[in-house]
């Protein structure tokens, strides 16, 4: 009888914060904001909030204007 509370065959879905797209989580790029600018967390190891990008140019394009909204959020939320 398989053990229903197992997590051994779950794959974590993830968000493109550029695209919206759900994908696995290994097909995504990770990366955290600094105050000097964006650090991709390559090996995947670093305990901070994370967020997700999807490894085409078009994502890779459009993050500086997601990098703009998001600050201005924070900017928000903070006053």
């Amino acid at each position: 009888m398989p053990n229903k509370n197992s997590h051994a065959g779950h794959t974590p879905i993830r968000t493109c914060v550029v695209c919206k797209k759900k994908v696995d989580q290994k097909g995504l790029l990770n990366f955290y904001i600094m105050t000097e600018g964006i650090v991709f967390d390559l090996q995947r190891v670093l305990p901070v909030r994370k967020y997700y990008l999807c490894p085409t140019q078009d994502c890779f394009v459009g993050l500086d204007a997601w990098r703009k909204r998001y600050q201005k959020r924070i900017a928000r939320q903070k006053a």
